[in-house]
């Protein structure tokens, strides 16, 4: 992990000498499992809305790299494979403190290209290769058995059109520029083919609460992040005799901003289990995630975020995702 951040840094830096200052907002990514990137789970995005006649265009890349491995005496499952998923988005500002907001992910899944990369970075450091040294490279097999029957199997590279979310929100509460406080509310529609594992077949709607706090020293601007909500699910395509219709998620984050140009962040994303009746973590834990990386702002209206994300609960995520996202306010 220390390697990797130390290149995000570098790249970064480069990059920072053409930039202006920026607001904090949370990381725009969630877990990419690709039993979970499947649902509504929303990122906690800013906590100050966009004002009136403002408008926001969003790009996002989450590449994601998978392998795990784990059986017991009744259950089998097999997530290997990388995907990447695009995801275009834009908000508007309305009156009466009002957002509304529109995402459209594509997503393409394949073997990918990733493994030596990390089956060398995990040997470089002595870090556990959980068996990925050992499997075929460059596979894609997405597969769940239970009690003998097979319940999924996914293993032609795909793409198409995710599931798409409407967005809405509204500012509780902002001072001075120096916190803020809204609630947002998605709800994500089942347009994504669900066989290929680009959408869940199920609506699902969200709501949570977003904050941001902001501090002021000689080393620089200090901003606590955080966010949290739940999400009802309705019945999907995806295991549905297994999925939960009830799930809680959250963020919480620190920002620092030693320059007016460039700013680094850490955040922690967690939810609760979208599955149930398994003894495997990848499907019934709590899941929780950490994203490191930063905020560039390439002009006063436009703005990158960089960051590489790896799994805190084991198995329960990626091995490793790499997050691109940029942002322009009009």
């Amino acid at each position: 992990m220390k390697s990797k951040l130390a290149f995000l840094i570098f790249l970064i830096f480069i990059f920072s000498q053409i930039s202006l200052a920026h607001a904090f907002s949370l990381f725009f990514t969630q877990n990419q499992s690709p039993l979970i990137q499947i649902y509504g789970l929303p990122s906690g995005g800013s906590a100050s809305l966009l004002p009136p006649g403002k408008g926001d265009l969003r790009l996002t890349l989450d590449y994601a790299s998978n392998y795990v491995v784990d059986t017991n005496n009744r259950e089998t499952l097999i997530l290997d494979g990388e995907s990447a998923r695009f995801t275009m988005g834009g908000k508007y500002g309305l009156p009466e403190g009002l957002e509304v907001g529109l995402e459209i992910p594509m997503i393409f899944w394949g073997g990918g290209f990733l493994d030596d990369f990390i089956i060398s970075y995990h040997s470089t450091f002595g870090f556990p290769q959980g068996g990925r040294d050992q499997a075929p490279r460059h596979r894609l097999l997405i597969y769940y058995q239970k009690d003998g029957q097979e319940l999924l199997k996914k293993q032609g590279a795909s793409s198409g059109i995710g599931d798409i979310k409407l967005s809405g929100g509204w500012q509780i509460y902002e001072w001075k520029e120096k916190a803020a406080l809204s609630l947002n509310t998605c709800l994500k529609l089942p347009t994504g083919n669900s066989a290929d594992l680009h959408g869940s077949g199920s609506v699902d709607f969200s709501v949570w609460i977003n904050g941001r706090r902001d501090f002021w020293s000689a080393y620089g601007k200090v901003s606590l992040l955080g966010a949290g909500g739940v999400m009802f699910l309705s019945s999907g395509n995806v295991l549905p005799e297994q999925q939960e219709h009830f799930v809680w998620f959250g963020s919480a984050g620190i920002g620092w901003q030693p320059w007016p140009r460039l700013s680094f962040k850490i955040q922690i994303n967690g939810h609760s289990s979208f599955y149930k009746e398994s003894d495997l973590r990848e499907l019934n834990a709590v899941s929780a995630q950490i994203v490191l990386g930063g905020t560039i702002a390439l002009s006063k209206q436009a703005f990158l975020d960089m960051g590489i994300v790896e799994d805190l609960v084991v198995k329960t995520s990626p091995d490793v995702v790499f997050h691109l996202s940029g942002r322009y306010i009009f």
